[in-house]
């Protein structure tokens, strides 16, 4: 039973998971010659199931998600990079002197945002095709943070 229905599927996603190969019953016993099948050729038809176009993120939903990642972590990597020309400029050319230690907490702060920013940027952009979504997603933010958080706990349930 999956976690998510058909109106919570991502928009890219095929629309139903097939397992490559035939379907057997499980009472049924299995042909001798069938029970040798190469791992070879069980990845072969995996491989085939569905085709890289189907897999594929959509060109429009990829450049939203790209944007929102050179925003929120571009400019919080900017300011990092910015605190340590500041610091040295003010120690250089004045006579200010920071302490060393606020430098490296406000650059690895910096530095930590535009991380996040990272992961920020792919969910908060609109997995929808000709669906924008707000200025800060926080709405996408939470729909696909569900949707991941859902696949990763059905994935996890098939493993056990």
């Amino acid at each position: 039973m999956s976690a998510q229905s058909e109106g919570e599927r991502l928009p890219f996603e095929p629309k139903k998971r097939q397992k490559a190969g035939k379907t057997v019953n499980k009472s049924e016993k299995k042909p001798a010659d069938t029970q040798n099948v190469s791992v070879k050729q069980k990845k072969q038809a995996k491989k085939s199931a569905y085709t890289k176009e189907q897999l594929a993120i959509p060109e429009e939903v990829s450049r939203r998600m790209m944007r929102r990642v050179a925003a929120f972590c571009g400019i919080p990597t900017l300011l990092g990079i910015s605190t340590l020309i500041v610091s040295y400029l003010l120690l250089t050319y004045t006579e200010i002197k920071l302490p060393p230690i606020a430098v490296l907490l406000v650059n690895l702060g910096l530095f930590g945002l535009g991380v996040a920013g990272i992961t920020y940027g792919v969910l908060s952009a609109s997995w929808e095709e000709g669906r924008a979504g707000g200025i800060l997603g926080w709405q996408e933010f939470n729909t696909n943070w569900e949707r991941m958080m859902a696949a990763w706990r059905e994935s996890k349930q098939k493993k056990v």
